[in-house]
Order: structure tokens, then sequence, then C-alpha cells
């Protein structure tokens, strides 16, 4: 009989360590190790901004926040010994960001100036959420907080080290304090 509480117990023992360690595998995901593509097709290496903050913006051309990629621009140039901001184009919100790659590569350029990285266009919720996003917006993926994108131009930041900061809806401009106090 002692054989075989001892198998049992051995068993649970393992389940349990190997649930433990998944979860904290989880918790210790690290945004460097996302892929994602820019948007001219070209794998984006997020490690190369390690020592920078990142703020990552889900942008569209055709939302009444549009306007917020010059506020971008201007943040970008202030700090960009410091920061990073990638734009990600994502069409999930009033279909409000329907172009191509290179319209979008174009409208952001001819109309805003527009030097900051660009990704592929990309979901950021639902059943094809990016696991960029997913990472984002989940606690057990980026250690803090759970988090849902409501709309476009929902900007969120992490730090130099790649820890997850904290998020800001569409209203809250680019060079708001409530973003600029957190990067310097």
């Amino acid at each position: 009989m002692r054989p075989v509480k001892l198998v049992v117990l051995s068993t649970l023992f393992l389940i349990s360590v190997s649930s433990c360690s998944q979860t904290k595998n989880n918790q210790n995901m690290s945004l460097y190790a996302i892929e994602i593509n820019s948007l001219d097709g070209n794998p984006v290496n997020l490690s190369d901004y390690k020592g920078k903050h990142i703020l990552f913006v889900n942008v569209a051309s055709e939302c009444g926040f549009t306007r917020q990629y010059s506020d971008l621009q201007k943040l970008y140039e202030t700090y960009q010994d410091q920061l990073m901001i990638i734009g990600v184009p994502c069409n999930q919100f009033g279909s409000q960001e329907p172009g191509t790659a290179d319209q979008i590569q174009s409208f952001c350029s001819k109309n805003y100036g527009v030097t900051f990285l660009m990704t592929e266009k990309i979901d950021v919720k639902g059943k094809n959420q990016h696991p960029l996003y997913k990472w984002l917006t989940n606690k057990d993926l980026n250690g803090m907080k759970n988090t849902s994108v409501k709309w476009n131009f929902q900007k969120y930041l992490v730090d130099d080290k790649g820890t997850f900061v904290d998020y800001f809806y569409s209203i809250t401009k680019p060079l708001s304090s409530k973003i600029t106090r957190l990067i310097k």
C-alpha cells in the first residue's frame, strides 16, 4: 500500500511543480522575444530597443485622433535618445485604417512627417490578436495588469528594461505629462 501512495504523491508533486513552472514562464515572457514585421515587411527585433522606453500606439489614418501623429512625432524627436515610438496600424475600430502598407506609409510621411517605426497592420484584440498585444493586454504575460484596447491611438508604455509601465486611452495626448514624466 505504501508504494502506491508514494507514487500518487510523487505524481501530484510533479504536476504541481509543472503548473508552477508554466505560470512562472508566462509571467516572465519577454517582450523582446515577440516577433512582428515593419510596415515594409522586414522583421523588427524589439530587443534592438533595450535601454529605451517603447511607446506602442495602435494607429489609424481615418480617425478623429489621427492628428496625434504630429504630437507622436514631436515626442519621438524630443526623447529619441531614450524612447522609441512604434505605430501599429489596426483596422478593427470603425474600419479607420483600410489602406495598404504603401498607402499607410505614404499618408504618415506626407501628412505628418512620421519617422518613428511603423509595423505591419495587425489585430490588437479578438481571436486573431497579435502576440504583441496579447503581451500588452494580459497580466499573465506582462506581469503587471490586464487591459483591453478600446479605440485607435491607445498607448502602451514599456520601460527601458522591457517591463510594462502603463497604458493610456486615446484621449491622452502624446505630449501629456502623464506620459513624459515616465520617460524622463
